[in-house]
């Protein structure tokens, strides 16, 4: 394995784990130095077995970054919808996870920066076209006022340290 593929991925693994470290939302569980699981705890939808959608709190994601990550990207290989499999939202068709476009070398942060935005309806598909949950996306346009199902940050921990530091302050 080359050098810089191995720079690469301990960088990733780094800067992940400080991410879920400030993070009240994040866990992230590194399997290797090529795959994760990154649990998200936040609001997001599902699509019960009576067909209500109503809000759920526990999201999961595989994260993989194959041999040749840094020159190529599919995002199918990428990404894996871990659960729940009654996710509603348009850009999630279990097990795939649509976060537009994927460039190589995409660093491990930003991957869990646009998930936790997906699942949270901070960022979501309204054309149908585009759309992996056609009745997801339909939904999500007649249904403007529900989102964002969960506006908060994802990366909060520091933030919120540093102010109690302020407030403690002479």
């Amino acid at each position: 394995m080359d050098e810089i593929l191995n720079n690469f991925r301990e960088t990733q693994r780094i800067k992940g784990l400080q991410l879920a470290a400030d993070s009240d939302v994040l866990d992230l569980a590194p399997i290797d130095d090529q795959h994760y699981i990154a649990t998200f705890a936040c609001k997001g939808l599902v699509r019960d077995a009576s067909g209500e959608v109503r809000e759920h709190d526990k999201f999961g994601v595989g994260i993989r970054f194959a041999d040749d990550y840094l020159r190529r990207v599919n995002p199918a290989e990428v990404l894996t919808w871990l659960g729940p499999n009654e996710i509603w939202h348009p850009n999630i068709g279990p097990p795939f996870v649509c976060l537009g476009t994927i460039v190589p070398g995409t660093p491990l942060v930003d991957l869990l920066h646009r998930c936790f935005e997906v699942i949270s309806y901070q960022n979501v598909t309204m054309r149908e076209d585009d759309a992996l949950n056609h009745a997801a996306c339909a939904w999500a346009r007649r249904n403007r006022e529900r989102i964002p199902v969960d506006s908060r940050p994802l990366k909060r921990r520091a933030l919120q340290t540093s102010i109690e530091v302020a407030q403690v302050s002479p």
